[in-house]
Order: C-alpha cells, then sequence, then structure tokens
C-alpha cells in the first residue's frame, strides 16, 4: 500500500499543464472597465416577455401530446464534421454561419446551428432502428448562427421542431405540414403552406444539368455567391435572394418537371392528404429549402397577409422580405441516416422559429394569456407576525392556493399596495395584535371590507370562500 502511495505521488508530481496559445491569449487578455452590454445578435428574454414564451411553450406541450411525440434533449455542442456531412458544406450555415472553435482537446466543434442532423445522430448512437417504427421526437430549444442579425433573426434563436424517423409514407409528409399548420393557426395567426418536391438523387440528375446550362447563359448576371455555388450546388441559386437573382430564377426550368414516376406520385399523395384536410397550400417551384439533406418534399410556411402584399406588388429585396416572413420550414430528408454512417432510413421534419411567431403575434395585436393572477396575498405587521406568517404562506401554498407575499416591505400600506397590483381577491393581515389574540384580518379587496377570522381555521375558511 506505501508503494502504491508513493508511486501515485510520483504520477502527480510529473503532471505538468498543457500550455496552449488560447491559454495564453486568455491568461493575457484585458478585462474591461466599461458596463458589461449584451452581445450582437443575442438578447434577454425578460419576465415581461415571458408570457408569449408561456404561450408557446403550452402550445408545444398540446401538439406534441395529441400527435405523439416524445421530447428529446440534445447537446449545444457538437462535433463540426456533423454539420458539415448533413447540412452541406457549400450552404450559408456551415459556410458563413457557424459559430465553430477548436476546444482544449483540440476537437474541433459547433454550436449547434440546427437540430435535424442531431436528431439523425441520436438515432444512430442509441439504436433507435430497433425501436417500434416510425421514431417519432420532437426538441425545443436554442440555436447558434453567426447571421446578420435583423426583425426576427438572431444569433442565438429558439426552435421548436418535430422528426420522424423510420417510413417513407407521404402520409406523413402531410401529417407533419399539418401540424405546422394547427400549430401556428392555433396561435391565431392566419397563415398559408408553400410546398415543393424537389425529387430524389436520380430524378435530379437531370434537373441539374439543364439547371447547369440555364444558369451558364445568364452568369454574368448573376452576383457571386451564386457564381461559385453553380458548378457545386445549381439548386442552391434558386434560394438565392439577391435581387438580380431572384429575376433570373422566375424562367429557370422547374424541378416538378422532371421528378421520376416514384417522387412524383409521393408528392401527389402529399398534396391529396393536404387538400382532403382543407389546408390552404401553394405550389411553389422555387422553393427548395437551403440544406443539403433534403429529398422529396419540402415546404415552408407564411403568414397569408405579407405573402399577398408581396405577390400583389412585388418590389426592390421582396424576395428577401419572403425569406423573412418564413414561421416554418422542413421536408423530408431520406438520405441523411445513411449518409451519416446508419443504415437507410426515411424521414421526416419540420422546425419553427419561435422568436419569428412572437414578432408576428405581437405585429397582429393577438390576445395572450396574462400572468395567473394570485387569490391571496399575506401581510404581516412587526418581526413575530412576519415569521407566523411565513409559516401560513407556506401552508397555504402547500394546500394549493394561489398565494402572494411582500416580506421584504414592512409598513402595511406598502403591501396592500402590491396586494391591489396583483388583483388579489383576498388579503390577509396579521399583526402583533392578532397574533396575541389566535386571529387574523381577511380583507375583501374588493369589496374593500374586512373581518376578524379564527387563525387556526382560517384555512378551511378560505377554501370555503374560494371553493378550493
Amino acid at each position: 500500500m506505501a508503494k502504491l502511495k508513493k508511486k501515485e505521488k510520483n504520477v502527480k508530481k510529473n503532471i505538468k499543464p498543457i500550455k496552449t496559445e488560447k491559454a495564453d491569449e486568455a491568461k493575457n487578455f484585458k478585462v474591461s472597465k466599461k458596463t458589461p452590454q449584451v452581445l450582437r445578435g443575442f438578447k434577454d428574454i425578460l419576465p415581461g416577455e415571458q408570457r408569449y414564451w408561456d404561450l408557446l411553450y403550452a402550445k408545444v406541450a398540446n401538439l406534441t401530446t395529441d400527435y405523439g411525440f416524445e421530447r428529446i434533449d440534445l447537446p449545444l455542442l457538437e462535433e463540426t464534421s456533423l454539420f458539415i456531412r448533413s447540412v452541406g458544406k457549400e450552404t450559408d450555415i456551415v459556410d458563413k454561419e457557424m459559430f465553430s472553435f477548436v476546444d482544449r482537446g483540440n476537437e474541433n466543434v459547433s454550436l449547434r446551428p440546427e437540430a435535424t442532423a442531431q436528431i439523425a445522430r441520436a438515432y444512430i448512437n442509441h439504436g433507435m432502428f430497433n425501436l417500434p417504427q416510425p421514431v417519432k421526437l420532437y426538441y425545443l430549444g436554442p440555436m447558434f448562427r453567426y447571421d446578420r442579425p435583423q426583425s426576427g433573426r438572431y444569433r442565438q434563436f429558439y426552435q421548436f421542431g418535430v422528426e420522424v424517423l423510420g417510413d417513407k409514407q407521404p402520409v406523413l409528409d402531410a401529417q407533419i405540414i399539418i401540424m405546422a399548420y394547427n400549430f401556428l393557426t392555433s396561435i391565431g395567426l392566419p397563415v398559408n403552406v408553400q410546398v415543393n418536391s424537389i425529387g430524389c438523387n436520380n430524378c435530379r440528375k437531370e434537373y441539374k444539368v439543364q439547371l447547369v446550362n440555364f444558369y451558364k447563359s445568364q452568369k454574368h448576371d448573376l452576383c457571386e455567391d451564386c457564381k461559385e455555388r453553380l458548378p457545386k450546388n445549381p439548386l442552391r441559386l434558386l434560394d438565392c435572394k439577391e435581387e438580380k437573382c431572384s429575376a433570373i430564377k422566375e424562367d429557370a426550368p422547374q424541378i416538378v418537371d422532371f421528378l421520376c414516376d416514384e417522387c412524383k406520385s409521393h408528392f401527389m399523395k402529399v398534396l391529396e392528404f393536404l387538400e382532403e384536410l382543407e389546408i390552404p397550400y401553394s405550389l411553389n417551384s422555387q422553393l427548395v429549402r437551403g440544406l443539403d439533406y433534403y429529398t422529396k418534399t419540402v415546404f415552408e410556411i407564411w403568414p397569408q397577409a405579407e405573402q399577398a402584399a408581396l405577390d400583389k406588388q412585388p418590389e426592390p429585396g421582396a424576395e428577401d422580405k419572403k425569406a423573412q416572413i418564413a414561421l416554418a420550414g422542413g421536408g423530408r430528408y431520406d438520405n441523411l441516416v445513411e449518409i451519416l454512417g446508419g443504415r437507410p432510413t426515411p424521414a421526416v421534419g419540420f422546425s419553427i422559429g419561435l422568436e419569428r411567431v412572437i414578432l408576428k403575434i405581437k405585429e397582429l395585436n393577438l390576445a395572450v394569456p396574462e400572468k395567473e393572477k394570485r387569490d391571496i396575498f399575506v401581510a404581516q405587521l412587526g418581526e413575530s407576525a412576519k415569521r407566523k406568517a411565513m409559516k401560513l404562506y407556506e401552508t397555504l401554498r402547500s394546500e394549493g392556493f394561489k398565494v402572494a407575499e411582500c416580506f421584504a416591505k414592512d409598513g402595511l400600506k406598502n403591501q396592500l399596495e402590491v396586494a391591489n397590483k396583483l388583483g388579489v381577491k383576498y388579503t390577509l393581515i396579521l399583526g402583533q395584535k392578532e397574533l396575541s389574540e389566535g386571529t387574523i384580518l381577511l380583507r375583501d379587496m374588493d369589496a374593500g371590507s374586512q373581518e376578524t377570522l379564527n387563525f387556526n381555521k382560517v384555512v378551511k375558511d378560505i377554501k370555503k370562500r374560494l371553493e378550493v
């Protein structure tokens, strides 16, 4: 045992801290004495904003329960290669927008810019192919993209999304579109579904040839990004929001004309389901989404009013505005799990940007539930009464009452002002006199009347009055 301890001591003695360039930079970093400000593209969600988030979280819980989805929570940090392999090296997300860095273990990692790639990775890692198929998952949380901050778009933003893995039936495409539609309309947002099919790898080959030939004849008028994309990923040119590129793509060949029989049949069945349920949709031949993993069905959901205005009166930058108004988007990605090393697994899903939804709720001045009101306020006068009042507060809370207090204030007037602001029905007042007599005052805040109750029977009395 003595030899073992000596050996352990020697090992610890020989361990030296690893010095890195980054560590030296951190050591020499000069701390600013200025008042700290939130980083550009990030924001604090203050208490006054929480009612909007509470509404959306409640809608998520109801929707996913109704459709039988289970929650999965995923890491904020992943290997950078996961997103390069899945989202696509030539996409704006990977090329320009990821928060990527080399960590102290010399691993190249990134804050997640989206969650679908993570879902596919988790499906493989945890052997979910052994579960009854399809596997239905949903997620809710922050994503990170080093994007240009603008209205409704932040560098840290929140997404709710659903993914269905393990089945290729077109009814699932229709169902996730319906889910996204129902989520937005349940809030009161009038929306329209934009839908397209980008086919499979086989039927896209001829289309890409025709698309490249078309754009080659227009190459001198393309933006610099599109000139670079043309030989690498020509479909991305249909997703470009530059004004001059948007004008060119109006005459570009449409992918629906090149769909193979299987892809065409799949797409028609999706549309038939949408029509059966009377979901308003528009065929959008230029909709391709910006990520490489999509196959067959792709869709976005736009607010109806803004879409109508943009369609009626085109103006410079209109395409860019359309890009910003998309509240939800998604589609099928049948090859992603296999690309990441799993077995062939068809899948489909969507994501919804919660900040954009909240922005639209505010623009339309839609009703949002206020914070739940309290029924009882507990007020006190004096140290002894304060201790007793705190105990009463905990008793009432454990009995299921909606209780409020402001034990930090001593004056009764100040406490009653707080009670009034909270809109409570009753205030219980405990002072030194009541403490010595074993009583407590009950004040009806609406009527302004007051009566004395037996302290030991106050819980029973309040239950009767509130019918709890």
